[in-house]
């Protein structure tokens, strides 16, 4: 008690004497046998303050007690019964060091067990009664766990306009919650503080928990076993993942930042009482929220199209470990910091075995049937979506990946692989991994191009699937995980496939025209012959499709610019001749106008189905958006 308060109780001015010294005793620092002790004195008065305040709430022996809340009653005369209760603590404590078998201790103790029944009463309809204002949402609203005490603790100097007017800018809910979170910490401090924080424990752990454990479970997180998860089928077990995306959020920025807050702020006297308190509410809630990517990742098929969705509960983990690290700070919740970082390296394990299992995917690929119109391949659309997907990731995936044993590089060109990786400069292990899975494809495209008993179809095919890679790379993450050394080395290749394609297909038609002027008597014979040439390439060309307009545009000014012109030149140079021979007709069948029309119309082919591949898409992907 400050020494103020403890003068005020000895030396109140209501008093016309106060205890006298003896100075003529030899025993100068005792009290006289004939006058009450100090200690008797202190007691007297406190109990002359303390009974009447105490027994008018004790909920025995008057009406108003049983059906009324002292805080709510009353908020200053709730304060006056706590100063009382300390004071006669303070006073207890004096007396039974002098004099332990006082039978004014006997007296102080009954009114003691008295307002500890009234205070735990108090407590119980405090956090019953005001659920609302206590909800974690409304609590963790606060920015920081900090002290109550600069605006609600009951110091004797406090009044309740001060702590009214403690910041204005608090909005009401706020306001609200700090008022009850205050008369809730200042009850604990008071039964703590006498003996009593086992009872004031007690109820607090048990309502807290309850609010805890509805809490997680109306967020839909359920305790689920691993037999139960490697049995249940991959849709309805997508449904429990989504259910905890949404529940991992809302669960540790509400839920279990709120429960911290209150326990900070309910017995910030004590950081081990707020340590084992908050530590028995949330640890159930916790470890039931955390350990569910664990068992999802442990005991579900690690196949690829699973990966989005276990790279979701990663990034959800990662991207709240600040908080979770921060609200679980104490070394009694350090199995719940481990049991999330448990589940966040189990993850990883999920994704690179998938990443793996779709490697192998795309290499066991065994489809042998060309597509039609030498278009895009099933497989290079699907696995390129995949790939681009992933790259949304890259964040998660680079820690993920660098973890991963290096791949195959070393035994192959750089130039072959995509881009520099040296020591001196080494690439991103994730840019290296999708290099890598890209190359995987594209080496697999290589060998179905042999299927095509044309040349210039094969090429054609490889022109058409490695443009599709690289407008996925162009307009995805990947863009930034390859750079532009490695789309540009692949745009050039591209080109290479679109001119070795030019060159066999239509290299006969324009070799079929002259580059000088040639003999009268030979003239219908280049004329038939291009148109022989012309349209047999026509004829085998036409069904080709180019779904990409950037590369069919590109195709075809290339082969018009060079038959057109030539043959413009020939057909000008020589059509007048021609004009008086008989069948000439038949002979100059084509204008250039015509040439031009023809070569106009290709690359627009119908693709049949084309060919499957091993590697099917993801029913749980469907949420995103694929091109085609």
């Amino acid at each position: 008690m400050p020494r103020k308060g403890m003068r005020s109780l000895c030396f109140s001015p209501k008093h016309s004497s106060s205890p006298t010294f003896s100075t003529a005793s030899p025993s100068r620092f005792g009290f006289s046998p004939s006058r009450p002790s100090f200690s008797d004195s202190v007691m007297d008065r406190t109990l002359e303050l303390a009974d009447p305040i105490i027994m008018k709430w004790n909920p025995e022996t008057t009406t108003l007690a049983r059906v009324t809340s002292l805080f709510y009653e009353n908020r200053r005369e709730a304060k006056d019964f706590i100063k009382t209760v300390n004071n006669l603590q303070k006073a207890m404590h004096f007396l039974v060091m002098e004099n332990s078998s006082s039978d004014k201790l006997v007296r102080a103790q009954h009114l003691m067990q008295i307002a500890m029944k009234r205070l735990q009463k108090e407590f119980y309809q405090i956090l019953s009664m005001n659920r609302a204002h206590l909800d974690p949402e409304s609590v963790s609203t606060r920015s920081s766990r900090t002290s109550l005490a600069s605006t609600s603790s009951y110091n004797d100097d406090d009044d309740d306009d001060d702590a009214a007017a403690a910041d204005d800018s608090i909005s009401e809910v706020e306001d609200a919650s700090m008022a009850v979170m205050a008369d809730l910490r200042l009850i604990a401090e008071c039964m703590i503080s006498s003996g009593y924080g086992k009872e004031c424990l007690k109820i607090y752990k048990i309502i807290r928990k309850s609010i805890v454990d509805e809490g997680i479970y109306k967020l839909g997180v359920e305790k689920l076993s691993s037999s139960q998860i490697h049995k249940m089928d991959w849709e309805v077990l997508d449904l429990r993942i989504k259910k905890w995306l949404s529940a991992v959020r809302t669960a540790v920025q509400t839920l279990f930042n709120g429960e911290r807050v209150l326990c900070d702020e309910v017995f910030a006297a004590s950081d081990s009482i707020r340590e084992s308190c908050f530590t028995e509410i949330a640890k159930e809630g916790a470890m039931l929220l955390f350990s569910f990517p664990e068992n999802v990742a442990k005991h579900s098929k690690k196949s690829p199209e699973k990966v989005f969705r276990v790279l979701d509960m990663y990034t959800a983990i990662a991207n709240h470990w600040p908080e979770i690290d921060s609200i679980f700070s104490f070394e009694s919740t350090a199995a719940i910091k481990s049991q999330a970082l448990t589940s966040l390296v189990k993850l990883g394990e999920f994704v690179r075995a998938a990443l793996d299992e779709f490697e192998s995917a795309i290499q066991k690929d065994s489809s042998k049937s060309p597509v039609a119109g030498a278009g895009t391949h099933f497989l290079t659309m699907e696995a390129m979506d995949y790939l681009s997907n992933l790259a949304d990731y890259s964040n998660v995936l680079a820690d993920i990946v660098a973890d991963s044993p290096p791949s195959a590089k070393k035994n192959l060109p750089e130039t072959y692989f995509g881009f520099s990786d040296t020591e001196e400069s080494p690439a991103p292990a994730i840019s290296l991994k999708m290099a890598w899975l890209i190359l995987v494809l594209l080496c697999k495209l290589d060998t179905k191009a042999k299927y095509y008993k044309d040349v210039s179809l094969a090429y054609l095919f490889l022109a058409n699937n490695l443009q599709y890679v690289v407008v996925k790379v162009q307009t995805s993450n990947l863009k930034y995980l390859l750079g532009d050394e490695w789309l540009s080395k692949h745009e050039g290749k591209v080109k290479q496939f679109a001119a070795n394609y030019e060159r066999l297909g239509w290299g006969h038609v324009i070799d079929s025209l002259p580059t000088a002027a040639v003999a009268p008597e030979k003239i219908a014979e280049i004329f038939k012959k291009f148109n022989s040439a012309f349209d047999q390439a026509h004829r085998k060309q036409a069904h080709c499709v180019v779904l990409d307009q950037k590369l069919r545009d590109h195709i075809k000014v290339s082969i018009a610019r060079k038959i057109v012109r030539l043959y413009r030149e020939f057909y000008n140079a020589n059509r007048e001749k021609m004009a008086g021979e008989r069948n000439s007709a038949a002979v100059v069948r084509y204008a250039p106008e015509d040439v031009g029309h023809h070569l106009s119309d290709l690359f627009f082919g119908h693709v049949g189905s084309g060919s499957s591949s091993s590697f099917e898409s993801s029913p749980a992907d469907s949420r995103r958006p694929r091109s085609r």
